[in-house]
C-alpha cells in the first residue's frame, strides 16, 4: 500500500522548489504583462486567474510536469489574455465576446426589477453598496449601474458634458 503521509524527501524538496520557482515566475510574468492582467475581474479575467492558479498547483504537485512546461503554460495564458484584451480594444464588437455590457439597475428613483432579476441582484445588495459608499437615501441618486466587473456604480446626478460617462447607457437597455 502506498504511503499517503510521506513518499520521500526528494519528492518533498521537489514540491518546495517547484512551488517557489513557479510562484516567482508567475509574479514576474504578471508584472511584465501590465496592470490589465491584475485589474478588477470580469468573467474573462476570472477564467485566466483560475487557469494560472491551476497551472501553479499542477507544477507544484504533478511530478510529470516540469518547471519549463509550467512557464510555457503561464506564458501562454498571459499572452492569450493580452491578445484578447488587445483585440477587444482594437476590433469593434470583439469586447462583447469576452465581457458583458454594464447595465442600469436603478434609474431616476426606481429599481428596474426585470433587469435586477435577470442579473440576479437584490435590492438589499444595492442598499448595502449604497451604505458602504455613504448614501443613506436613494432620493438624490440618478442611476445605479451594474458594471461588467460586478461592481455597482452610483451616479448621484447627471450633468451632460462633452465626455459624458453615462451617455452610452440607456434605461431601455435594462428592460
Amino acid at each position: 500500500m502506498d504511503n499517503i503521509l510521506f513518499e520521500s524527501w526528494d519528492s518533498t524538496i521537489r514540491t518546495i522548489v517547484l512551488t517557489v520557482l513557479g510562484y516567482m515566475v508567475m509574479v514576474v510574468l504578471l508584472r511584465i504583462s501590465g496592470k490589465r492582467t491584475l485589474s478588477k475581474m470580469n468573467a474573462f479575467d476570472f477564467v485566466v486567474t483560475i487557469a494560472l492558479g491551476s497551472c501553479l498547483a499542477s507544477i507544484s504537485l504533478n511530478k510529470n510536469i516540469t518547471l519549463v512546461d509550467g512557464i510555457v503554460a503561464f506564458s501562454l495564458f498571459i499572452f492569450l489574455q493580452f491578445a484578447f484584451t488587445y483585440l477587444s480594444v482594437h476590433i469593434k464588437g470583439f469586447r462583447s465576446l469576452i465581457t458583458d455590457k454594464p447595465v442600469i439597475v436603478f434609474y431616476k428613483g426606481a429599481f428596474l426589477e426585470a433587469e435586477m432579476k435577470k442579473q440576479r441582484l437584490t435590492k438589499e445588495e444595492v442598499f448595502n453598496v449604497c451604505r458602504l459608499q455613504g448614501y443613506s437615501s436613494l432620493d438624490h441618486v440618478y442611476l445605479i449601474v451594474l458594471e461588467s466587473t460586478g461592481d455597482l456604480s452610483i451616479i448621484k446626478d447627471h450633468t451632460k458634458g462633452k465626455l459624458d460617462a453615462v451617455a452610452f447607457l440607456s434605461p431601455h437597455d435594462a428592460s
